[in-house]
């Protein structure tokens, strides 16, 4: 009685982007980074353009917290677009990203109901208002999935 046994392997290989790893902005923590970056260019663009704040004071710190988290951003952005964390891997990157998101979503919200409260009726600032909460938010949602990914137990597949 002979036996014959076929073996198959199956090799896939993903097609290299070469330097950039444009893979990422069509996931969802790149598609919400993407977000984050418009919503807190406009955010900023609304208050900076404007003439004739109605409290300087308010829209200054609503002008430098987006403006440093915009700018903080377009870094995590641009690290993972051109993979720049395995080049670095004495930082814990996930926990970074999930410090930034849960500082950032903090002072965004302040900035944000500070900019809405003393808006006194320009369009223009209480726009900013509006795109800092929808900042906000894609921040929070944000800082959920890195929370999941990063502080969740992880299954080991070992049987019990």
């Amino acid at each position: 009685m002979s036996h014959t046994v076929i073996t198959t392997t199956t090799t896939t290989t993903r097609p290299s982007d070469g330097v950039l790893n444009l893979g990422y902005t069509r996931t969802i923590p790149g598609l919400l980074k993407i977000g984050q970056i418009l919503a807190l260019l406009v955010a900023f663009l609304c208050v900076h353009c404007v003439r004739g704040w109605p409290n300087w004071y308010a829209f200054q710190y609503f002008e430098v917290v987006v403006l440093w988290f915009l700018i903080a951003l377009i870094i995590f952005l641009l690290m993972h677009l051109f993979r720049l964390q395995a080049k670095m891997p004495c930082i814990n990157w996930p926990l970074t990203e999930f410090f930034h998101y849960s500082v950032g979503s903090v002072l965004i919200l302040i900035a944000s109901i500070v900019a809405s409260v003393k808006a006194g009726g320009v369009s223009a600032l209480v726009t900013a208002s509006v795109f800092g909460f929808i900042a906000t938010f894609l921040m929070v949602v944000s800082l959920w999935t890195s929370y999941s990914v990063s502080c969740a137990p992880h299954q080991t597949g070992a049987a019990v």
